[in-house]
């Protein structure tokens, strides 16, 4: 039997190839009844895009991979959203890889073997160390997301953490705030999320004449709501608990204001707390997590530019490091 083509369903929609094209990547700039008239005629002819013919013809297939750690934390999965949002605009798919945080994971996804179709990577490792990724045997273009403190050959696209802590901190302090506690130190080294937020926070208090109290940064296993109450659980314990509490995630702010309200703590009248990502469930708690927002959508948009740049010209060029900006938000755990 006959495979069905691209201009098979042009002719059938009576449109352009260009314009079937269009439908078929998603693209916004086809107009809704002509989009329904080239879908009448996909279904009909029962057309299905053949990538690979298009990977053969062009060298590019038009996919790119995205890989994070845990697809299920909000601020990996609202990420995920804005790289599928950047990619249709330019009119690209995304295939979305959960790692798990498994460094050989990591490096079979940033080394291109996911799927031999795909044009480049958009990687946020967890586990997996510079000397290994700088070793890849395959040289996918890849862009690296989050806040490894890496120096290997590929584009790098995050926030200033460092400085988005102290933000977060000196807020706290500007507040009336004076004990303040940090949720989200992690003693592996290879967390450098943590490291990052950590120095930001005792930053802070180092400007306001404050000493970092090794107390009131008790280590985490994981930023998870669980890891949050448990933590806030042991500085509830302390002979003087803090009057406010900087959390280096949202997941783990929802489990610190729990636990103050299991204690019959409120926030912020007893406890003011901050997060950080900004994830939509912040806006809709009781009380309104303040936070610090990532600018999701501009750090989606920088990343595939530099990876759709990357596949399109010269591999070895000079990468670069992008920043994409942040704010802080303030609502009700904050006062």
């Amino acid at each position: 039997m006959a495979v069905t083509r691209l201009k098979d369903v042009a002719e059938r929609a009576g449109v352009s190839i260009k314009t079937v094209s269009n439908v078929v990547r998603g693209n916004a700039r086809v107009s809704e009844p002509t989009r329904q008239r080239v879908l009448k005629a996909i279904a009909e002819l029962d057309y299905r895009p053949n990538a690979s013919a298009r990977h053969l013809r062009t060298g590019r297939s038009g996919v790119i991979a995205l890989a994070v750690p845990e697809l299920v934390q909000p601020y990996f999965a609202e990420l995920a959203a804005a790289v599928i949002a950047a990619a249709r605009e330019r009119d690209v798919s995304v295939l979305i890889e959960d790692t798990g945080g498994d460094p050989a994971a990591e490096l079979r996804v940033a080394c291109g073997m996911s799927d031999p179709l795909i044009d480049g990577v958009l990687l946020s490792p967890q586990r997996l160390d510079q000397a290994t990724l700088a070793r890849r045997e395959r040289r996918v273009p890849l862009v690296l997301l989050g806040e490894r403190d890496y120096e290997v050959p590929a584009d790098h696209v995050l926030i200033d953490n460092v400085m988005a802590a102290q933000e977060a901190t000196a807020y706290l302090l500007a507040c009336g705030r004076r004990r303040i506690a940090a949720v989200g130190f992690q003693a592996d080294p290879l967390f450098t999320t943590s490291q990052q937020r950590a120095r930001g926070y005792v930053k802070a208090l180092e400007s306001a004449g404050l000493r970092h109290e090794p107390e009131l940064t008790p280590y985490v296993p994981a930023f998870t709501r669980a890891d949050g109450m448990t933590a806030m659980r042991s500085l509830l314990a302390l002979r003087e608990p803090p009057d406010a509490v900087f959390c280096f995630s949202d997941l783990l702010a929802s489990g610190v204001v729990r636990a103050a309200y299991d204690a019959g703590r409120e926030v912020p009248g007893d406890i003011a707390v901050i997060g950080f990502d900004d994830v939509e469930e912040t806006r809709y708690c009781v009380p309104s997590l303040s936070t610090v927002a990532p600018d999701k959508t501009q750090l989606a948009n920088l990343a595939v530019e530099a990876l759709l740049a990357r596949v399109a010209g010269d591999p070895e060029a000079p990468h670069t490091t992008l920043h994409a900006p942040h704010r802080l938000v303030t609502r009700e755990s904050t006062g």
